[in-house]
């Protein structure tokens, strides 16, 4: 099935999508939702939200059908990470890890590896991380000092990567790591976290989606062997930026989730609060910020929606796409939860309303999978 269905100049979504995103939707608001305020107050990671979207196959929708997935493809699973986001953008991050840590594999793993490692992701039995930024190498991967030298059969890893969500929680980690000093060449490994060497260090005391570990995996003589190797010695910075071009939909995901999120509490606290005897909703100051709200969320929507179709059809203009849309839609969240909590006043401030928790989780979506400024870049590099 295609990813959209036209008639005429309008699309429809496939009922199958609509099915998944409802299912979703329903365990956000029963399960997550009552819930976000402590879960992100107590900045522990929700092992049974994990059970409950594992039990109802939401864990499965990154996988192709023969790995245990869903096979419904991105725009599918984007649509449900926008679902989740509305109510929790850090267990929406929980889904995003699940495509982000696997897409190596997915992408330029044998048929051994995506049999050993995939189908216990697609269960929810496992949890994968990529591990690819350092404390040095961030929007320049490729200033890298995590390093693999090869012994025998195996490779044998040293270095600290920095920024990694799901640590701790994961059970193997997609490692870059370099392999050729007079080149700097790298290449990719899956590090199974129980493999001695291996520990885990700093977690970060974030701003925003605190209930997602992020923090510093260590790697000290850890020994894989040479059938963890992902794809081509010396072509990790091709499978590194291959899956980022596809998993920034994540985040922008993500981010249209929050934006829609913040713009139905403001919309639905505007027509309650009263102000000089009536709903601050008739004031046509308030009117038009949430109309400008809804407006700007929508047109992100729409930007998503398209770059996931493109990339669900292999068509060449998806790195574009998926750029354009990282940008705009986590612009978007910005401004929308800020918008947000200046409509709720004194309310959007504090802890009571999940505004606030809305806005420093927006923020994150215009830093991760590529900032911005990268990601302008990418764009006007497109265009020559």
């Amino acid at each position: 099935m295609s990813a959209t269905e036209t008639v005429g100049d309008v699309y429809t979504l496939p009922q199958e999508y609509l099915d998944i995103c409802a299912t979703v939707r329903q365990i956000a608001h029963e399960k997550i939702a009552p819930r976000s305020a402590e879960i992100d107050e107590r900045a522990e990671y929700p092992w049974d939200i994990r059970r409950e979207l594992a039990e109802h196959d939401i864990l499965a929708l990154p996988f192709p059908a023969e790995y245990g997935g869903t096979g419904t493809g991105i725009l599918a699973l984007n649509m449900a990470i926008e679902e989740l986001a509305k109510v929790d953008a850090s267990c929406a991050l929980m889904l995003m890890v699940q495509d982000l840590g696997t897409l190596p594999i997915r992408l330029f793993g044998n048929e051994e590896q995506k049999r050993r490692f995939l189908p216990g992701c697609a269960s929810g039995e496992r949890s994968p991380a990529f591990a690819l930024s350092e404390p040095e190498a961030g929007s320049d991967p490729a200033n890298m000092k995590t390093t693999a030298v090869k012994d025998g059969n195996e490779w044998v890893i040293n270095g600290t990567k920095n920024w990694i969500s799901n640590l701790g929680i994961a059970d193997f980690y997609v490692c870059f790591a370099l392999t050729d000093r007079e080149q700097r060449r790298f290449s990719a490994f899956v590090v199974e976290a129980d493999r001695p060497g291996f520990s885990v260090g700093k977690l970060e005391h974030k701003l925003g989606i605190r209930a997602s570990p992020t923090g510093q995996p260590i790697f000290e003589d850890v020994r894989v062997p040479e059938e963890n190797l992902i794809g081509e010695v010396g072509r990790g910075l091709s499978v590194a930026l291959a899956t980022l071009e596809r998993t920034r939909l994540g985040a922008a995901a993500q981010a249209v989730g929050i934006a829609q999120g913040a713009c139905d509490h403001a919309l639905a606290y505007a027509k309650e609060r009263e102000q000089f005897g009536k709903p601050i909703f008739d004031f046509q100051a308030i009117q038009f910020k949430i109309a400008d709200m809804q407006m700007r969320t929508a047109a992100a929507r729409e930007l998503l929606y398209k770059a996931c179709a493109l990339a669900d059809r292999g068509d060449a203009l998806a790195a574009r796409y998926s750029s354009m849309a990282k940008v705009f839609c986590s612009d978007t969240a910005m401004a929308v939860t800020v918008d947000a909590v200046q409509v709720l006043g004194g309310y959007g401030y504090v802890k009571d309303y999940p505004v606030e928790r809305m806005m420093r989780d927006a923020k994150i979506t215009q830093i991760y999978e590529g900032t911005n400024e990268i990601q302008r870049l990418v764009i006007a590099r497109t265009l020559r």
